[in-house]
């Protein structure tokens, strides 16, 4: 059979995944071409040959997304694999029309051809939709097993957005390491929450250097626990998977890929923001998760916010500052920010979008649907400057900021400002205790 060329549609994270755990070295096939989406500045790029492995001595060429259909016949291709997160359904066989139409095979990979076993027990932890709560589930998780003496090392999604190759296995124990690999926003928000609470957190490119590097930390490691991103499934293979739904985006956990994926394959579904969301949107959520996963255990939560200046809110016109990806492409038009803005009195809130300038004017043009949020992008040094400038000029009494890191710390913020933190919190039983004793068990013996 003839050599299969291969192109992967991706967005930096499980297109890489993929072609490390399948098409590496595998010599009945050739990839040709990665396509990028969604992360500003991957495109025209390489994946470079010291993590493509031998059979691509001069690495593979990375494309915008938009050239696919020339690329498919400009470079023969046999078969396009999808390997992106958080894309309706609509998109994806758009993709695939698109792929099909230009002559080649549209696929998708899953859990058996990608998926690394570990040596260690692993829980993991996805969503449905980005910003459902995955990573204040993972810290609720962390603290169940530590409070038994369990030692947690996590491990994040992909996030490489700088140098591949110098990316290929990150270690974060301390805030110093965030500067050390020269972290974006996007990242530290991700990795400070468990530095902060004393963990380890792994990232970076190849997820199976990884896992090896993480089962043998020397801080020691009793649980591997998997920290997704998007609503992708883990790369490593679950003994026990946690999937977080939102009842504020009630139906998006039947119509995004791969967060059906997500739900289908979960042990344990949470349903967060019970304390935000109206009573017929939890209701249809619940229905959802009975009829596509019924033996599943639900938990119901509340995603509790406080505020550490209440006084910077009260009567004042604020700015409020959201997490980038979950008002991008996760498409939220509400989150902890403009909740805390409410229920501690402002008097208004701010329009940011007449004040945006460079990168984050070009962010609105690109998702229309934000509404009067500030997405804190910082993919790079320039959307970083943009932020700032931005900020300076919106015209507001005060700055509230809920973004999972202390923006502040990272930007010089001119103004008034107060930080809102968020936590998981369960609501009855079954509670999270419940649902990880069995796991704890095995663990001990």
């Amino acid at each position: 059979m003839a050599q299969q060329k291969i192109i992967i549609i991706g967005a930096a994270g499980r297109d890489f995944h993929n072609f490390n755990t399948f098409f590496r070295n595998n010599s009945d096939y050739k990839v040709v071409a990665f396509t990028a989406a969604q992360i500003p500045d991957i495109a025209n790029r390489k994946y470079p040959a010291e993590l493509a492995g031998s059979l691509y001595p001069e690495g593979i060429p990375i494309y915008a997304q938009e050239d696919l259909q020339r690329l498919i016949k400009d470079l023969d291709a046999d078969e396009c694999v999808f390997s992106y997160s958080d894309v309706p359904y609509s998109v994806v066989m758009s993709i695939g029309a698109q792929v099909n139409a230009a002559g080649a095979d549209f696929s998708m990979m899953g859990p058996k051809h990608t998926m690394i076993k570990s040596t260690k027990p692993v829980i993991a932890v996805g969503a449905v939709r980005t910003g459902c709560g995955k990573s204040q589930t993972s810290r609720r998780i962390t603290e169940v097993l530590m409070a038994h003496g369990l030692k947690v090392i996590a491990v994040r999604h992909p996030m490489p957005y700088g140098d591949l190759v110098a990316q290929k296995v990150q270690r974060f124990a301390s805030i110093a390491d965030l500067k050390k690999h020269n972290c974006t926003i996007e990242e530290m928000e991700e990795y400070e929450p468990h530095i902060s609470r004393g963990n380890v957190i792994y990232a970076g490119v190849d997820y199976e250097a990884i896992l090896r590097a993480a089962e043998n930390d020397p801080n020691g490691c009793d649980v591997i626990l998997w920290d997704g991103g998007n609503n992708d499934f883990p790369f490593f293979r679950p003994d026990l998977m946690v999937a977080v739904v939102d009842p504020l985006r009630p139906g998006h956990e039947l119509s995004y890929y791969p967060g059906e994926v997500t739900l289908r394959l979960a042990d344990v579904v949470v349903i967060n923001k019970i304390d935000s969301a109206d009573f017929d949107s939890i209701l249809s959520v619940r229905s959802n998760i009975e009829r596509v996963n019924p033996k599943a255990t639900v938990v119901d939560a509340a995603s509790t916010i406080s505020v550490d200046k209440p006084e910077v809110i009260k009567g004042k016109r604020v700015l409020v500052i959201e997490d980038g990806p979950t008002l991008t492409h996760g498409e939220m038009k509400i989150g902890a920010g403009i909740v805390a803005a409410r229920r501690f009195g402002a008097a208004e809130i701010i329009d940011p979008r007449p004040y945006a300038v460079g990168r984050l004017a070009e962010t609105y043009r690109i998702y229309p649907n934000i509404g009067k949020l500030l997405p804190a992008m910082g993919y790079g040094e320039q959307q970083m400057n943009d932020l700032a400038a931005t900020i300076e000029r919106t015209e507001c009494d005060s700055v509230v900021i809920a973004t999972p890191i202390d923006l502040a710390r990272i930007i010089k913020i001119n103004k008034p400002n107060t930080r809102v933190t968020y936590n998981l919190q369960e609501i009855g039983n079954p509670n999270m205790e419940d649902v990880l004793a069995n796991f704890i068990k095995k663990i001990k013996g």
